[in-house]
């Protein structure tokens, strides 16, 4: 293997990218964009969730419980209505997601210590979502609810146990994010993703593209090798995907906010072997498209789409059908996204992530020997 003939590849690869100065907007300038709208349009929580009130009581106590929802932050009040019909049109319409029911003579129950029962309809289309609201506002009824009986019971001047309370005080600590911060989950799988968008489409139109204009022939009758070509066309693209990386890391630490609780050197180890897999895969992918077009084509398709919807970035993957689950082991996201997490929010070390940064590498090595092998200087 020749140094000085990788080198020369890898300056005509640079020099060809230079050719296009939009190109290199497209790799620096687009994943920051990306990740600043995908940073805050891909959360998973709920917020201003609008709900339409039917009070029927039309009493300080309903107001007080109406009151509640307003001050949570999750909710907001679109109207308060007196009669059912008046529902169905918010539900139908969109313009509410959830109602909330409260009965005639609610406030004279509450007051009185007598069970009074609420009822909540929710517009289940978006289940997601609606589950989430429901959760919200199930739990902040019962809070409410808790709150009631412990002013009734310090009013008649009794403790909870004579009153007939259970005693029991539950007590929630959440381990890694404890303001349960839904970017904090989504941001290290949105920059995996993002990284492998660009350097497996980047490097699968490396060769397709000497084969459509007509370079390759030139390249066959120079004493370059097999190895030394490759070599010199990813090396290029490594680089460019490393700085890509601290690009996007500044983003999400400076920018979002997101903890860094383990050791930069490690994840930026981690995204050296990572880009190891994206490179070889699109390197595969050249091998095996006629044109760039078909090329990028490949890679979103048949690749890019089930890593998204397979490594557990977005779906968790306990909740997959047993016959999913071993597919996603075949997935170099599903291994990059775990190490991703456990960096950021875990802060844990090569020591606990070193069956995913092992089964990362043996999949790199896997993908680029099998891609070396399938590639030649011999025109298609």
């Amino acid at each position: 293997m020749d140094v000085k003939r990788i080198l020369f590849v890898m300056w005509k690869e640079l020099l060809e990218l230079r050719q296009d100065p939009r190109i290199f907007g497209i790799i620096f300038v687009a994943p920051v964009v990306q990740l600043a709208v995908l940073g805050y349009a891909a959360t998973t929580d709920v917020r201003n969730v609008p709900i339409v009130v039917l009070d029927m009581d039309r009493s300080s106590g309903s107001r007080e419980l109406v009151s509640q929802f307003t001050g949570s932050g999750i909710f907001e009040i679109v109207d308060v209505v007196s009669h059912a019909g008046d529902v169905d049109r918010y539900l139908e319409s969109g313009r509410a997601w959830m109602a909330l029911s409260i009965p005639a003579r609610y406030g004279q129950s509450v007051a009185t210590g007598r069970p009074a029962t609420l009822q909540v309809l929710a517009d289940g289309s978006d289940a997601s979502s609606t589950n989430i609201a429901m959760g919200y506002a199930t739990n902040l009824i019962a809070g409410y609810t808790q709150d009631l009986v412990a002013r009734r019971v310090q009013a008649v001047g009794a403790s909870l146990q004579e009153a007939g309370g259970a005693g029991i005080e539950p007590r929630v600590r959440v381990w890694f994010n404890p303001t349960l911060e839904s970017r904090y989950f989504m941001l290290p799988g949105i920059f995996a993703l993002l990284l492998l968008a660009v350097t497996s489409n980047l490097s699968s139109m490396a060769i397709v593209r000497e084969r459509e204009i007509g370079t390759l022939e030139q390249l066959n009758v120079t004493p370059l090798g097999r190895f030394e070509l490759i070599v010199g066309k990813l090396l290029p693209y490594g680089a460019i995907g490393l700085i890509d990386v601290i690009i996007v890391l500044m983003v999400i630490v400076f920018w979002f906010e997101v903890p860094m609780r383990g050791s930069f050197w490690l994840l930026v180890a981690m995204s050296a072997i990572y880009l190891l897999t994206t490179l070889g895969l699109g390197l595969f992918v050249s091998t095996i498209s006629k044109t760039q077009q078909q090329a990028m084509m490949t890679s979103t398709f048949f690749f890019l789409i089930p890593m998204i919807y397979l490594s557990g970035f977005v779906f968790p993957i306990e909740n997959m059908p047993d016959l999913i689950q071993p597919i996603t082991y075949l997935l170099p996201l599903r291994y990059f996204v775990i190490i991703l997490r456990g960096i950021f929010l875990k802060g844990v070390g090569l020591e606990t992530l070193w069956p995913q940064a092992l089964a990362l590498f043996a999949w790199g090595v896997a993908i680029l020997s099998l891609a070396v092998m399938r590639s030649s200087k011999r025109l298609a």
